[in-house]
């Protein structure tokens, strides 16, 4: 439990597949850490961001989704990207 609580508390632009614009887009939706992440979900934070930034891409959902899942965004499957996706337009 000790080592989720630390993984926690990971700032957000520390985590992989996200980068400086991706992480200050979140800071800006409230989402300053990996256990904001974790506790929003991928696709909710996605929705988040897109409000504010109506020009962010997919590819932003899937970086979230491989930050929380630990692989490269560019390596989720595309049954995983057409769930997200729909995940995200029924939102």
């Amino acid at each position: 439990m000790a080592a989720d609580a630390l993984q926690d508390s990971i700032p957000i632009e520390k985590l992989r597949n996200l980068g400086p614009k991706s992480a200050h887009w979140l800071e800006q939706a409230g989402i300053r850490t990996c256990g904001d992440l974790k506790q929003t979900g991928a696709v909710a934070a996605y929705l988040m961001v897109k409000q504010q930034q109506p020009r962010c891409s997919l590819n932003l959902l899937y970086a979230l989704q491989g930050a929380l899942t630990g692989v490269h965004w560019n390596q989720l499957t595309e049954k995983t990207r057409q769930q997200l996706r729909a995940e995200a337009h029924s939102e």
